[in-house]
């Protein structure tokens, strides 16, 4: 099985305010990166390097954090987030990136974040 530390130090990093406020959060992104947002619009690298400052704080550690490789050179990330607002309130998410290894790094191509739906202690 590969190791999925990298990817997840990866995804960490991206959440890190510090990391959103430095030259390695655009050094993260692919020239081509996509994000759809919650709110249903799609957003471009210069645009979430633009709101990077504005973001909310994700806690970590990723729930149910797991690594699906399409390629050596391609992985699908998905993981649940908790997301903490200025007001004291949160949102739980469901998120999926796809990585893409290019000019000898990991870069994040595509991102989505839906909002989940709050589950019982019970269900899986």
């Amino acid at each position: 099985m590969p190791d999925t530390a990298p990817l997840r130090a990866l995804e960490e990093a991206l959440l890190d305010p510090e990391v959103r406020g430095s030259s390695r959060f655009e050094q993260l992104l692919a020239d081509d990166f996509v994000e759809f947002g919650s709110s249903g619009h799609a957003f471009g690298k210069a645009e979430v390097l633009d709101a990077a400052a504005r973001l909310p704080a994700v806690d970590t550690p990723l729930d149910a954090f797991a690594v699906q490789y399409a390629s050596a050179e391609c992985a699908l990330v998905t993981y649940r987030s908790t997301t903490r607002f200025a007001d004291g309130s949160s949102r739980e998410s469901l998120r999926s990136s796809v990585w893409i290894w290019r000019d000898d790094r990991w870069q994040l191509r595509f991102h989505q974040g839906t909002p989940a739906a709050a589950s019982a202690p019970d269900e899986a």
